[in-house]
């Protein structure tokens, strides 16, 4: 008999797959202190009720393939369950939209010391439009190796995952250092207002604010995956609750905390308000702070504690660097591969579909490229400047990849509904619970979206707010497309009609 998860592996397995360090450095730069509440609020009102569902999901389905396509097909209906998979796959596109451009960020900390990235140029082109052809290359250059099943590139790069990893160490250990050697004294002041209003004068107003909850949520991805743990659970209708919402604390204040060290050696005003700090590049920028930080607060000159702090945003951008190349060469093909073989074949071409003898659908990893090329080639030549250019395309991705979860949740409640659909483990055991909960969660992720995608619109930034809307639109549009284009074939597949 296989060993079962205890509540302690459960909880570390949910830590892992959920905490991400990048999400200390863009909460303190945008939200400063005030950040922490929003983070508490999120693991209150999203990851807890999410996880849930999802776990009841998982539990119901898991004999069954096709992963949350047959969650929502079996719940709702195919063509619902087929757009909801559609927009979950088009999130990992515009993903690699954005990473395949920040991806030079880490590569030009680790190279230069810094970000230099917006001074680039090639061919007299501008440094985003720059940033868009190297963009270009790096898809190609990942889908032609990829394609060809090269393994030991992504095991070399996860290497990078765990030394991100372990920069949560590095700036726990670090900051407590530089706190002890200042005598307690935290470079961004903390007082009663901090927890309320952020030193960004870009997040000054209600509505800014509230769009934040989007990087909260965000913050909390990854979620989907502890569906599949409810069997591998010991004593899982006790431990499972206990361990989601153990782990949900845990996250809280460990992305609470991290926001809080990062005042100790950083002060917004002075340090982070420069033009050319941006989504992109903050995380290399605060790690830079804090090895500057280090060498002040021991003693040494300006010159060795820059020396220090260069050092320390290089090591960052390494890691990063390799980090996302690992992430990058298993999704070019992972959501495709899942999406594709999850779904009914009569859905897709034949040539679409077909893989060759290591098991890539080496066609449709190209149209993805030539997806994903468009997007990039129309985004980085729109004239904007790289951190407005880094701004939006982060922007993209939050939206992108919560959208999906306002799906899983609707279908939530038509699972619940269903009586032919047998549930083996169930957390929410009335359905005015269940109710409860998918309201909370689809309310939360929608207006998050709702004031992220209208906020620069009202600012003066109506690009920003199209793009964002269009992204979502076009790729339903597609879905429905694909789907009515077999119909037919489909309903006789799930057996309607």
């Amino acid at each position: 008999m296989d060993k079962k998860l205890s509540l302690v592996g459960l909880i570390l397995i949910v830590f892992t797959s959920v905490f991400g360090f990048g999400n200390i450095p863009t909460a303190f730069y945008l939200m400063g202190y005030s950040a922490i509440p929003w983070y508490i609020l999120a693991a209150l009102t999203f990851i807890i009720p999410y996880a849930f569902m999802m776990a009841e999901y998982g539990a119901a389905f898991r004999h069954e393939e096709g992963g949350i396509y047959t969650w929502m097909s079996r719940s709702v209906g195919p063509q619902f369950a087929f757009i909801g998979t559609f927009m979950w796959f088009s999130s990992y596109v515009i993903w690699m939209v954005s990473v395949s451009s920040k991806v030079w960020i880490p590569f030009s900390t680790f190279v230069f010391g810094s970000d230099k990235t917006q001074n680039w140029s090639l061919l007299g082109l501008s440094s985003t439009q720059t940033i868009g052809l190297l963009a270009l290359l790096w898809m190609a250059v990942v889908t032609f190796f990829a394609s060809k099943g090269i393994e030991k590139i992504s095991k070399v790069t996860s290497v990078g995952g765990i030394a991100v990893a372990c920069l949560n160490l590095v700036l726990l250990v670090t900051s407590l250092i530089i706190l002890f050697l200042n005598k307690g004294t935290f470079q961004q002041p903390i007082s009663s207002n901090s927890f309320f209003h952020s030193p960004n004068a870009a997040y000054y107003s209600m509505l800014a604010v509230l769009s934040f909850v989007v990087f909260a949520i965000f913050a909390y991805g990854g979620t989907e995956a502890v569906g599949g743990l409810v069997d591998q659970t010991e004593n899982a209708k006790r431990n499972f609750p206990k361990g989601i919402t153990i782990s949900a604390i845990i996250i809280s204040i460990g992305y609470s905390l991290g926001i809080l060290l990062c005042g100790i050696f950083a002060n917004w005003q002075r340090d982070l308000n420069a033009s050319t700090t941006n989504l992109g590049n903050i995380t290399y920028v605060l790690m830079y702070d804090l090895g500057y930080g280090l060498g002040k607060a021991l003693g040494s000159d300006s010159s060795t504690s820059i020396t220090v702090g260069t050092w320390f945003a290089r090591i960052t951008g390494l890691s990063m660097f390799l980090a996302y190349t690992g992430a990058f060469f298993t999704l070019i093909y992972s959501p495709l591969k899942t999406i594709i073989k999850g779904t009914p074949k009569e859905l897709w071409p034949e040539k679409l579909s077909k893989t060759n003898d290591i098991g890539m659908p080496v066609n449709a990893m190209w149209v993805q490229f030539f997806i994903v090329g468009i997007i990039i080639v129309l985004t980085s030549f729109g004239g904007q400047g790289a951190s407005a250019f880094f701004n939006k395309l982060t922007l993209m991705t939050n939206v992108s990849m919560t959208l999906p979860y306002i799906f899983l949740a609707y279908a939530f409640i038509r699972f619940k509904s269903n009586t032919d659909i047998h549930k083996p483990f169930e957390v929410y055991k009335t359905r005015g619970a269940a109710v409860f909960s998918t309201f909370i969660v689809i309310l939360v992720v929608g207006f998050a979206n709702l004031f992220t995608i209208i906020q620069p619109a009202i600012e003066g930034d109506p690009s920003s707010t199209i793009w964002m809307i269009a992204g979502p639109l076009l790729f339903s549009i597609i879905a429905i497309l694909i789907y009515s284009r077999s119909k037919n074939k489909i309903d006789k597949y799930e057996g309607i009609g």
